[in-house]
């Protein structure tokens, strides 16, 4: 039933269903050798626990888009 008032015209149909999001994969950036463990750099801007994603000739933060060029070789 359509309200006069400008609003939705049609009916809710209820809650939808529950879907599972895949969970983040930053253990698998993490490599344990010996004593001492080895992870990705970090952002400088937004500070731990955001890393910088390797590319061919740079690396970059998807957060803030910080960038950094790698020399040529």
């Amino acid at each position: 039933m359509p309200t006069s008032e400008g609003g939705a015209t049609k009916e809710k149909k209820g809650k939808k269903p529950h879907k599972n999001k895949p969970t983040s994969k930053k253990y698998a950036l993490y490599k344990i050798d010996g004593n001492s463990i080895k992870k990705p750099r970090n952002c400088p801007r937004c500070g731990p626990g955001i890393f910088l994603a390797v590319h061919k000739d740079r690396l970059a933060c998807g957060k803030c888009k910080y960038t950094e060029f790698t020399a040529k070789k």
